[in-house]
């Protein structure tokens, strides 16, 4: 094997892995400083289990709250799981991408209805779209929130 055919066979893909590495990691600290800075907005209202909030008045509107988002495992991350998958133990990788992907639906949720004082009863699903090709790997993933926004009555 001569080192051209060295190279296209072992540094391409190594190149292409750090290009991944690099890329995907600026990308996920950009789309999280959107998700804090979102979360701030949304602070005062929140996004609750239970199906009432205590003492909060009386009713005056409530509607259905959706929001959803599909999200895909870069290669980096797809790469460094192989290894978690043959040694075991969590893999980190896919704990921040399911993190961001919550957070993210239960915002998406909110801004479908940005006026509500609650959202109540908040439900949050996740499930696999598609898998890697001939692997048990994790592919593409949908996380769906939904609850009732409810707007109180305020009296003057």
């Amino acid at each position: 094997m001569t080192s051209v055919e060295l190279w296209i066979t072992l540094g391409i893909p190594v190149v292409l892995i750090v290009v991944g590495k690099v890329v995907g990691a600026s990308l996920e600290r950009g789309h999280y400083r959107s998700i804090v800075d979102r979360e701030a907005r949304f602070r005062a209202r929140p996004a609750i289990s239970t199906k009432e909030l205590d003492a909060a008045g009386l009713v005056q509107s409530a509607s259905l709250a959706v929001g959803s988002v599909v999200v895909s495992v870069d290669h980096f991350k797809r790469f460094v799981s192989g290894f978690r998958m043959i040694f075991g133990g969590e893999v980190r990788s896919y704990s921040s991408l399911i993190d961001r992907a919550r957070r993210e639906a239960v915002l998406r949720m909110k801004e479908s209805k940005p006026g509500a004082d609650a959202y109540l009863n908040t439900r949050i699903e996740t499930s696999t779209i598609s898998s890697t090709a001939g692997n048990e790997g994790m592919g593409t993933i949908e996380v769906l929130a939904y609850g009732t926004a409810v707007h109180y009555h305020h009296r003057p």
